[in-house]
């Protein structure tokens, strides 16, 4: 019987028949893939005709549609709903995959078509797409090693396997840290926290199959924990079990991976004749080199941690007041910044939750993106592979445009954190086809689902990635969507986040959970007056983290990150009260892959066009202006990576822009 995954998928919109796939499919589907691939690559390859752009680029760009359906499934449910054959699946699958790709890209008569074509390019009449996926085919090729060759093509692919390997490992273990440890809570220890609160845990302790509720270290529990807990004492246990995650001795600590990773990453530079892994990983975004990082984190460091500083007085003084001595700690800075953002700003975060529900979020989501760019958005029934997912067909016109798929709560066999991914991405070339996007989120659950104003902002900015892959009109998949340098690829989606603060957008959505009324004026004012409230301590948290992974690939690789991650944090003069965002054995978005690994910067340089970009709209006609709304979508979100991000911004915005909107939208200007 053909296997399912490899079937033709006779379901709406051609989405992954999740009901008739079980993990006993997704080894031979591997296997007849790969086959498959290898195949098509050998025709390429041993092709008799002169290369030309369409009998090798376009031919590479048509292959391996098998093995794309294989890996779609298989790693959405890998991060969003694993289990213990699912991480025995990944852990062999990510060694064969990177061996798979290490020879493909080694493979010496392909790359001479390649190089072929690319020496022929200005003879050859190919449009600006086309001339833009023939260099990102051949510079892609270069940058993985193949033109090296001997002992330095052997150790290369040593490498890439090492790292897959290391990789899995790093998020298997992060996971197992975080699906282990749970505090059971008795019912004096829920005294003082708000309702919603105490809803979670008890809804975390039935997922935990404990006596009563618990904290676990899903962030949307264990923050409100920390901001609302009297408890100094359960504060500082949660804390350091949270952020121990990865440090805990044993078969699951990350700190030997992360000192291995980074050795790799260093020796993987080396070969390629590059410095460091940062002036590799550099060279090809929107940075370009390490040293325009620093400037730009610094320029926003200073100012970010002199707020900090004199926040942090305030809160010891508040400290004080109630009787604890000693120095402001960790655990205690959300509870006293919650204690005063509520005598500051008249805000209370119990008080404000209600009005956030997340059906109304995602609803505020939808409306804006029709408002913008005309998107209408209907449920789907279809089978998905947790019950906890939601489905809608996306359309424009009347006409199809994507499917859209939310899995938006915390639970145990789901990584932590929020991503965007593409089970599809748009094409048209070989054929054409529609996205699939998912938006994964870890939300507390609830009857009905609450969400902090945190929360509702991570929802907007995840929905803004989803607009980048649902909008996409290029031809081909390579260059779809969100392929785009990672210092560009957060422009859409932090964008977005400026909705959810427009006035409007929350007096439509925002009611109240068990009454219905919107929320009231003076709190709406509340909320946006106090939009950049505690703002010190969240820039530095984050400016920290950019810092330390900025410091560990732009030279050599430190022996021991640990130590070099105290070495950084003290020479900037970290506030001892705020930890880093992700400290180094939980820094998922640094040793879980490449990704964003001497990227995560990438956050706040894209911010500083955010801040920029949603200017735009409020010097023309208000946030909704079509004009802009119409620039927006033509020069960024349909373009993918079809054109260099700095071309395309300023075919949006006709200019490129300065860290001064960044800081004023931070409220960090002087």
């Amino acid at each position: 019987m053909t296997n399912p995954i490899l079937a033709d998928w006779a379901t709406p919109f051609a989405i992954a028949p999740f009901d008739a796939i079980s993990d006993d499919d997704f080894t031979s589907a591997l296997d007849q893939a790969l086959v498959a691939h290898n195949a098509e690559i050998d025709r390429i390859a041993g092709n008799p005709e002169a290369p030309d752009f369409a009998n090798t680029v376009e031919a590479m760009e048509a292959a391996g549609a098998d093995l794309d359906k294989v890996l779609s499934v298989f790693f959405t449910v890998a991060g969003a709903d694993s289990n213990p054959a699912r991480e025995a699946l990944q852990r062999d699958f990510s060694p064969r995959l990177a061996a798979h790709f290490a020879d493909i890209s080694g493979n010496k008569p392909l790359f001479q078509r390649i190089a072929a074509v690319w020496q022929a390019r200005d003879s050859l009449d190919l449009n600006d797409e086309q001339q833009r996926v023939l260099m990102l085919t051949h510079r892609g090729f270069v940058r993985a090693g193949a033109a090296l060759e001997g002992d330095a093509e052997a150790r290369m692919k040593e490498i890439k396997g090492r790292l897959a390997t290391l990789g899995t490992d790093f998020t298997q273990n992060l996971l197992a840290d975080e699906r282990a440890w749970f505090m059971d809570l008795s019912e004096d220890d829920l005294e003082g926290l708000p309702d919603f609160v105490v809803e979670a845990a008890r809804s975390a302790g039935v997922e935990k199959e404990a006596t009563g509720p618990v904290v676990t270290l899903s962030r949307s529990l264990i923050v409100p924990f920390l901001q609302f807990s009297p408890r100094r004492d359960l504060r500082e246990k949660a804390y350091r079990a949270w952020t121990a995650r990865g440090a805990n001795g044993g078969d699951t600590d990350n700190r030997g991976i992360a000192a291995e990773i980074l050795t790799l990453r260093e020796d993987r530079a080396r070969l390629l004749g590059y410095d460091s892994f940062a002036a590799y990983k550099l060279e090809t975004e929107m940075a370009r080199t390490p040293e325009r990082v620093r400037d730009l984190l610094m320029q926003v460091w200073t100012p970010a941690k002199a707020q900090a500083d004199a926040d942090a007085e305030k809160l010891t003084a508040m400290m004080q007041a109630d009787g604890v001595n000693g120095p402001l700690a960790a655990w205690d800075w959300r509870y006293y910044a919650e204690k005063r953002r509520k005598d500051e700003h008249d805000l209370d975060e119990a008080e404000l939750k209600p009005y956030l529900q997340l059906d109304r979020m995602i609803e505020a989501a939808f409306t804006c993106a029709n408002r913008l760019f005309g998107l209408e958005f209907a449920p789907l029934d279809v089978p998905l592979y947790h019950a906890d997912c939601r489905a809608w067909e996306v359309t424009r016109d009347g006409a199809h445009v994507a499917v859209f798929i939310g899995d938006y709560f915390a639970r145990g066999s789901k990584r932590s954190g929020a991503w965007c991914s593409a089970m599809r991405s748009q094409a048209k070339f070989p054929q054409t086809q529609t996205p699939v996007v998912i938006n994964v989120c870890n939300f507390a659950k609830g009857d009905p689902a609450l969400l902090s104003y945190d929360d509702a902002r991570t929802l907007f900015h995840e929905f803004g990635h989803a607009l980048h892959q649902m909008l996409s009109d290029v031809t081909y998949e390579s260059i779809s969507g969100t392929s785009v340098a990672r210092d560009f690829v957060e422009l859409p989606s932090q964008l977005y986040e400026h909705w959810l603060e427009v006035p409007e957008v929350l007096e439509e959505f925002a009611t109240h959970a068990e009454t219905g009324a919107p929320m009231p004026r003076d709190m709406l004012d509340k909320v946006l007056a106090a939009a950049n409230f505690d703002m010190g301590f969240q820039t530095v948290e984050y400016v920290a983290s950019a810092l330390v992974d900025l410091a560990f690939h732009e030279g050599a690789a430190p022996a021991d990150p640990m130590v070099r991650q105290g070495e950084v944090l003290a020479g900037i003069g970290m506030p001892a009260a705020i930890g880093m965002r992700h400290a180094t054995p939980h820094f998922a978005h640094v040793f879980a892959g490449d990704g964003y690994s001497s990227g995560y910067y990438s956050y706040m340089w894209s911010e500083v066009m955010d801040a920029d970009a949603f200017a735009a709209f409020e010097e023309a006609g208000g946030a909704f202006d079509p004009e802009r709304a119409h620039a927006l979508e033509a020069h960024i979100l349909s373009t993918g990576g079809s054109k260099e991000p700095e071309e395309l911004y300023t075919a949006f915005r006709g200019r490129l822009p300065g860290v001064e909107a960044l800081l004023k939208g931070r409220g960090l200007a002087a």
